[in-house]
């Protein structure tokens, strides 16, 4: 697939719920991602009804505390992983997306998401709060009220709505992996060390009050202007020419 790996989940008679199996094979294929000359990470569900339609339930009952904090913790490592992987990595979100399959869609850099797809956290419908970070990440994504509601709920929106507010990048027709692939081809292109400053900058922006933060942005600015992607890039632009990045 060219400067993208993807990864998909493959259970779709179970709507690609995530098992405690499932996790684990994720985890790993991110290592293997990871040691890839790949430039972007696609993630979908089988089948046309899901993306991934949360945690299986079956495995969750009857667990002690310690097991279930255990899990909670191994979710949420494998998901920030994710997160934090050096290239951008963009949910697919080809059908339902519930539970732990949102929690999955917002730990990535940008969701994409076809006309049918519904998204949820409906965890408090069974007397539960999100585990896997939704709790976290959808109120850094659609500001707190937004977030408190759906959490709150536990109410399935659609795409036009979630794009609305901030929860999918764009809505996408046809064949779902490659309106994926063509949307990363959009900074695929550009210098793998700048993409991953840039985030860097935006990431801190959450954490810190803004004076602080243009200090970061100003010190990785700084950083960026040292690199010979960044020579490279100028030489370009006044040459009029197509840049030839090396990531270095």
């Amino acid at each position: 697939m060219g400067d993208c790996a993807l990864i998909t989940l493959n259970r779709p008679e179970k709507l690609n719920a995530l098992s405690f199996a499932i996790l684990a094979e994720l985890d790993a294929a991110l290592t293997e991602v990871d040691k890839r000359p790949v430039r972007a990470l696609v993630i979908t569900g089988a089948g046309e009804k899901a993306f991934c339609a949360g945690a299986d339930i079956d495995e969750l009952r009857g667990r002690t505390l310690v097991e279930q904090k255990s899990s909670a913790e191994f979710g949420q490592a494998v998901f920030e992983r994710l997160s934090n992987l050096r290239i951008v990595s963009i949910a697919c979100i080809n059908g339902y997306a519930f539970g732990g399959g949102l929690e999955l869609a917002l730990a990535c850099t940008f969701r994409i998401a076809t006309a049918h797809a519904r998204m949820a956290l409906p965890e408090i419908k069974l007397g539960l709060i999100p585990g896997y970070g939704g709790t976290q990440r959808l109120p850094r994504l659609i500001g707190e009220g937004r977030a408190t509601e759906l959490i709150l709920t536990g109410r399935t929106i659609g795409v036009q709505e979630a794009e609305r507010i901030g929860l999918v990048n764009r809505i996408v027709d046809g064949d779902a992996v490659e309106a994926a692939i063509a949307f990363a081809g959009e900074f695929t292109a550009h210098s793998l060390v700048a993409l991953q400053l840039a985030r860097s900058a935006v990431a801190r922006a959450l954490d810190l009050p803004v004076n602080q933060g243009l200090k970061v942005e100003a010190d990785l600015s700084t950083l960026a202007y040292q690199t010979r992607d960044a020579e490279e890039g100028m030489a370009a632009f006044l040459e009029k020419r197509k840049p030839e990045f090396r990531d270095e």
